[in-house]
Order: structure tokens, then sequence, then C-alpha cells
């Protein structure tokens, strides 16, 4: 493949992750306790820097852009006021728990709510825990004491969709319940929105790029080798 195609090819299918992560970040907005994902984009340039800064050697380094490993901005989103006695919010690291039907999820998103068994339960229906991994129940005038509430620290918690985690909680966690209030989302919406209009002008430079090298391509195919030199 030519060096050209294949840099602004590795540039567009860049950009079409950046779009994916960021479209999925807009969807979750308003979504309480979410966390958006980031993936890190290297050009050739900044990948040679940063082998030469460190001092090992440069060896073979890929052409185009690369995409780094993507990780999850943990960043704790800001306090909002509900007043709903079943709202809840982790002020500071650590997670909720709560019993899917496979197995113990980890979730930052305290809108929970009472089931028809008086059992106290996320969005989805699957039940809280408080910390010792058993269900909390909702008191006869639709209460829970925020000190029944479960926090768990969860080094290395990995998304698997739904606003939940996966992971083994260890170690003492640092956050605080606080009822009456959620965590609002970690999502920017203004800023995501100027990186989308970036991303989709940096996805069209690269389009533009492959047909320019393409018509040149297709010219001097054409052209080499004729009989006729002015034709």
């Amino acid at each position: 493949m030519d060096l050209g195609l294949s840099i602004a090819a590795s540039g567009m299918v860049a950009e079409q992750v950046r779009q994916d992560q960021l479209s999925n970040d807009l969807a979750n907005a308003s979504t309480p306790g979410f966390k958006p994902d980031e993936t890190p984009e290297h050009s050739f340039g900044q990948v040679l820097m940063a082998n030469t800064e460190g001092g090992a050697a440069v060896g073979s380094v890929n052409e185009g852009v690369a995409l780094g490993k993507a990780y999850t901005n943990m960043t704790p989103g800001t306090m909002q006021e509900t007043g709903e006695p079943l709202d809840f919010a982790i002020e500071g690291n650590g997670f909720f728990a709560v019993k899917t039907p496979e197995g113990v999820r980890y979730t930052r998103d305290g809108q929970f709510t009472n089931s028809s068994a008086g059992v106290l339960t996320d969005a989805n229906g699957d039940p809280v825990l408080d910390a010792k991994g058993t269900q909390i129940r909702v008191s006869a005038t639709g209460t829970v004491a925020a000190s029944k509430i479960g926090v768990f620290e969860v080094p290395g918690a990995a998304k698997q969709g739904e606003n939940l985690y996966t992971g083994k909680a260890a170690g003492k966690p640092t956050g605080t319940v606080r009822q009456g209030s959620l965590e609002g989302s970690g999502v920017d919406a203004a800023k995501v929105m100027v990186e989308m209009i970036t991303s989709l002008r940096s996805f069209q430079s690269g389009q533009q790029a492959i047909q320019s090298i393409s018509q040149t391509l297709e010219e001097a195919a054409s052209q080499v080798g004729s009989l006729n030199p002015n034709a």
C-alpha cells in the first residue's frame, strides 16, 4: 500500500474510534455517576520524541497515527442535590455494589429505588448491597440510612456497560455516602461537542488526502509508459 494512503487511513481509523467514544459520552451527559472513556493518540513525531526523551532505542516506529490504551477518567463529578431519600452519592473514591444475575458489580450511580419486596435496588432492579454484601431493606417510611449503604474500593475497576464495573474489592474506601444527592456525569457536553467537530474535520481531511493520492496514482498509472508523451 502507498505510504501516504496508509498514514491517512490510520488517522481515519483513529478518528472513528474517537467519535464512537465521544458519541457515547454525549449520550450519557446526564447519566448520574457516568465516567467518560479516553484514548490517547500519538503521531509519529510524538512517538519518536517520547522514545528519545526516555533514552530507549527508537527502533521500528509505525508511520501515521497510533492509538494508545483506552482508559476511564474516574475524576469525581459534581454533587447535585435532589432531596430524594433514596438518592445517594459518594464523596471521594469508592463504588456502590449491586447484585446482578452475573454476580456482584460496582457503580457510581446512586439513583436507587424501592422494589416491590421492600429492597433497595438500582435502576435495573438489582439489589444494592451493604458493607457486608447483603441486601438492604427499605424502612416503612421509604427511607434508608446513608450508613447502611456499602462503599467499596475497587482497584482497576473495568467498565462492562450499563454504568457498571467489574473488579475485586480490596482495601479501605475513602469515600463517604451523601444522602439526597447524586453525582453528576463526568461528561462536559460543551467540550465533547467541540472535540466531536474537531474529530470530524480530521476525518474529512483524511478522506480528502486519500482522494488526492488516489487521483495522483491513477494519473501516474495511465501516463507512465505511454508512447505519446503528450497524451
